[in-house]
């Protein structure tokens, strides 16, 4: 793809390393950003500048947030002692999506994926464990994409709850195997929460 301007092809190539986006998109979304008041393109610059030096993890679950606890974990109308846990935000913003779930979070950042040199160490299975040993949770509830990665995480994460008294439950198979979370449509992704199985029958099936 041959430019007219260095400075234009510095803007498509930075574009274009965001996933799902090829050169001829970026081109064509660096070209809109062109046509847009000067102001626009500043603001959206500053938002994306601000994103990245202001935003936090929540102490508590590991989710995004603007401040120390996110809104989910400070809200007293929640179920602290239930906690669901999911990959990352954007499984938390699917299971909202449902208005189906009450309880709260815990963000893993990932999966287990030895091929991806991804193992336990690398995720927040450590704060989640201390939590549950420290008795603030009741039941657990995986939430994970029903995957090979999704299940090896499931099982490590519930091989070290032996000997706590927590409840351990899965997610209906209402999400097909192989699936993401967060392409689920939100009815089935509702049900598959409030449907939940003991994790225990699910390593049987």
């Amino acid at each position: 793809m041959d430019f007219s301007s260095k400075l234009l092809e510095q803007a498509v190539d930075e574009m274009s390393q965001l996933p799902g986006i090829g050169k001829r998109t970026a081109l064509r979304l660096v070209l809109h950003l062109l046509k847009q008041p000067e102001s626009q393109t500043e603001q959206l610059a500053a938002a994306l500048k601000k994103l990245r030096t202001e935003i936090k993890l929540c102490s508590n679950c590991f989710n995004i947030s603007d401040t120390e606890l996110c809104e989910i974990c400070s809200n007293p109308g929640r179920v602290s002692e239930t906690v669901c846990v999911v990959e990352d935000i954007r499984d938390v913003m699917a299971i909202e999506n449902t208005g189906q779930y009450r309880g709260h979070y815990h963000v893993l950042g990932g999966k287990i994926s030895p091929m991806d040199g991804i193992g336990p160490s690398q995720l927040t299975i450590k704060p989640l464990i201390e939590k549950i040993k420290a008795g603030k949770v009741e039941e657990i509830i995986f939430a994970l994409s029903s995957t090979l990665e999704g299940d090896t995480t499931n099982f490590y994460i519930f091989k070290q709850l032996e000997g706590t008294a927590v409840k351990t439950s899965t997610i209906a198979r209402g999400i097909s195997v192989g699936d993401e979370l967060e392409y689920a449509d939100e009815v089935t992704l509702g049900r598959s929460i409030t449907n939940r199985v003991p994790f225990e029958s699910s390593l049987k099936s």
